[in-house]
């Protein structure tokens, strides 16, 4: 094996000369402060705080007294903390709520190439050590349902109470999984692999015109087709907020998630063997489409049923709650609904007391944002 080569043709590359490194602005492979980007974020109505890991300084929001139960929540992948901010504040009636940005989304720290399961799970491990101090209830949507999971898992002994699976892509987010669909077997792989395509990792490309004119000419045909399906059914956007929650999400997610490096070292099946909390799993909008045989939400039933199998073989019990015609993020386009069904699930649990809200206990601008 050659190891050195002074023909620059050979099996070693030349190093670059000066004059073509990346310049200092360049954010491609270098981690990301929210101050290097302070301009994309905007106020909202909870304190923003923020925790140094080691690794990441992870922003998050709480609400609620610390006499009741510690509750933290995980958004989904494009999502940042404030995606929860109406059921923050209902549940703050019985619980102390935690929201985080996980690494890589909203003011929390960017990380090139670490983005994975392990290490999102990890750094929440860390987060409830050192700013919620106590046993908490783990509750997430979509990859952060998948998160909870992890929590039940692989968290320190004693750190989870329960888990709340929010619609999430269990089996459905890994390449090769034990069961059912793939990440590129489903609607969300491949918008995922526009979105970094035209944007770029850290926004390097940040092409939103070229992203939205090539979302007709790129993504396969059955995708715009379910899209609108999906909003049909649900009356809701399929991703909340599309916007600017897209600005404060590092665009790397979709390519780690398409490529398998998100769960490289974490097999759902396994993970999911080694539960030891009691869960409850709500399940959405989900079909599986005629004409391309792919996956149009975030699992399907055959998933579901091996999600409920391993866990109920793991000694814990599991709660199942279908929602056939609610959008994948319940918490954002139904509040009232999701916290209903969180906490009512809770009090039979013997964790905190069931909040019973009505729709007028929130401001109007947010009953009109979940409409389509």
């Amino acid at each position: 094996m050659v190891l050195n080569n002074s023909d620059p043709k050979g099996p070693v590359p030349p190093l670059k000369g000066p004059t073509e490194q990346s310049s200092y602005d360049d954010v491609r492979g270098r981690y990301l402060e929210a101050s290097d980007h302070e301009d994309i974020f905007k106020p909202h109505a909870f304190p923003e705080h923020t925790v140094d890991l080691g690794e990441v300084r992870l922003n998050f929001a709480v609400a609620g007294s610390d006499s009741n139960p510690a509750l933290l929540l995980i958004p989904g992948q494009s999502e940042s903390w404030w995606g929860y901010e109406s059921a923050m504040r209902l549940l703050s009636e019985s619980y102390q709520v935690y929201a985080v940005d996980l690494r890589g989304q909203g003011r929390s720290t960017w990380t090139p190439g670490r983005y994975t399961l392990d290490n999102f799970g990890n750094d929440l491990v860390r987060f409830i050590d050192l700013v919620i101090k106590r046993p908490v209830i783990a509750a997430g949507l979509s990859s952060g349902g998948v998160l909870s999971a992890w929590l039940s898992a692989f968290a320190k002994p004693g750190q989870i109470l329960a888990a709340v699976y929010e619609d999430p892509p269990l089996f459905a987010m890994e390449l090769t999984p034990a069961v059912g669909h793939s990440i590129r077997q489903s609607i969300a792989g491949p918008l995922f692999r526009t979105w970094h395509k035209w944007l770029g990792p850290q926004w390097s490309i940040g092409n939103e015109a070229g992203m939205n004119e090539a979302m007709a000419r790129e993504l396969p045909s059955w995708i715009p087709r379910a899209l609108a399906e999906i909003m049909s059914e649900t009356k809701t956007s399929p991703f909340p907020g599309f916007v600017p929650e897209l600005k404060e999400y590092d665009p790397e997610w979709g390519d780690a998630f398409w490529s398998g490096r998100v769960t490289s070292a974490c097999d759902h099946e396994n993970m999911l063997k080694h539960g030891k909390v009691p869960v409850l799993f709500t399940h959405h909008f989900r079909k599986v489409d005629e004409e391309s045989g792919k996956l149009v939400g975030a699992l399907t039933d055959a998933q579901v049923g091996r999600v409920k199998r391993l866990v109920e073989e793991a000694g814990v019990s599991f709660t199942y709650k279908s929602f056939p015609d609610m959008s994948h993020a319940m918490h954002w386009t139904d509040p009232v609904l999701y916290v209903d069904t969180v906490t009512g699930w809770l009090e039979e649990k013997g964790l905190g007391k069931a909040v019973r809200p009505r729709p007028d206990q929130l401001p109007k601008q947010v009953e009109e944002e979940g409409q389509v």
